[in-house]
């Protein structure tokens, strides 16, 4: 499922649409959503290098962590860095948000030691701002691949960093604009779930076309793995990947993966077969079961329908009103005495004056008239 995310991230927007939209969320109990947003960076750099993605460039907006972070990752993960800088560019707004330091810096005269890093970085200082923050995230974007239709991709690493200095208001509406930019390829964002109100990461989450969550890994009594001091290490380091996609028919789509964290980064695999857990997790509930059990078969079985001849032992005979005129008369002796038998109960008896006669129906008898 992770590579199928990548998949659309890389095949980007068409003509006319909105660019999809992934937010990976995550929480203190399985705070592994930054490996996910790594691993996501990492996939996509290697799809611009081979010029297999629509974007050809990627902006990464730093706010959780010092641009010199991911000129590592990049390095650590064969990435050429000395030439990424035709593709990349880092906006630093980790190092100093709001501008506090540089009014102090420029208070005191003292020079900027700043260690200086292989891949283009530039910082910005207004994170409030957040239409200014739109603006330079678009120029950036044409820096790397121009003023044409080429398209470019944007990396936000702490959705949570943004919405501590901006409005839930501001925030969704830059992802809004970005989204409808028609230069831009897709957007990625991480987000901490637990750290906000449920109203503003519903938000997030219906301007998102695809929601990643990471969950805590769930043994076969249900308790959640890395809470439980019962459980081993090695879960500490597992857990679930739940994704919600929205398709463009309108439909959503929900899947599941394992996931493991390595010192090599991160793994995905499969939900495997005998942990049914999370599986049924991502069933709706409802109120009703659908099932039914033996007896409650034997019991529907056993109920008469309405207007059901039950018989009572004696041979089912039903009277259509068709019968021929000589067969009426035949029977009519049996009918008869039949009569006398049982003189207590009442009896109405009809025969059709012949074959001929139209058959009884529902239908309106004066839509022949002219009204």
């Amino acid at each position: 499922m992770a590579d199928s995310i990548c998949r659309t991230l890389r095949d980007g927007a068409l003509e006319g649409e909105l660019a999809p939209t992934l937010t990976i969320k995550d929480s203190l109990a399985s705070p592994f959503a930054f490996h996910v947003f790594s691993h996501i960076l990492l996939q996509l750099s290697s799809h611009v290098i081979a010029q297999k993605s629509q974007s050809q460039g990627i902006v990464i907006v730093a706010l959780s962590r010092a641009p010199s972070s991911y000129a590592a990752l990049l390095n650590m993960n064969g990435v050429d860095v000395a030439s990424s800088k035709k593709w990349i560019h880092i906006l630093d707004c980790y190092t100093d948000p709001l501008g506090w330091k540089d009014k102090t810096r420029k208070s005191a005269n003292a020079t900027d030691c700043s260690p200086q890093i292989s891949v283009a970085t530039s910082s910005f200082k207004t994170v409030k701002d957040v239409d200014k923050l739109f603006s330079v995230i678009t120029e950036l974007g044409r820096g790397l691949v121009g003023e044409n239709k080429a398209r470019f991709c944007v990396a936000i690493d702490s959705l949570s960093e943004l919405l501590r200095h901006a409005s839930l208001q501001s925030v969704a509406g830059l992802l809004s604009d970005l989204r409808s930019h028609d230069q831009i390829s897709n957007i990625f964002g991480l987000l901490h779930s637990d750290l906000h109100e449920e109203r503003a990461v519903a938000v997030l989450e219906y301007m998102s076309s695809m929601v990643a969550s990471v969950d805590p890994y769930h043994s076969a009594d249900g308790q959640k793995g890395c809470l439980g001091d019962s459980f081993s290490q090695q879960n500490l380091t597992k857990g679930k990947f739940n994704v919600r996609s929205k398709r463009r028919n309108g439909r959503v789509r929900v899947t599941c993966e394992e996931f493991k964290v390595e010192s090599g980064g991160i793994t995905f695999a499969s939900v495997s077969s005998v942990d049914g857990t999370a599986v049924a997790g991502l069933l709706p509930k409802v109120q009703f079961n659908l099932q039914l059990s033996e007896k409650e078969r034997v019991d529907r079985s056993n109920v008469v329908l309405p207007f059901e001849h039950q018989g009572n032992g004696k041979p089912i005979q039903i009277y259509d009103g068709r019968r021929s005129l000589e067969e009426s008369n035949s029977e009519a002796n049996p009918i008869s005495s039949g009569k006398k038998e049982d003189s207590a109960m009442g009896e109405i008896i009809y025969f059709r004056d012949s074959d001929d006669e139209m058959p009884d129906s529902d239908e309106d008898p004066d839509d022949d008239l002219d009204i």
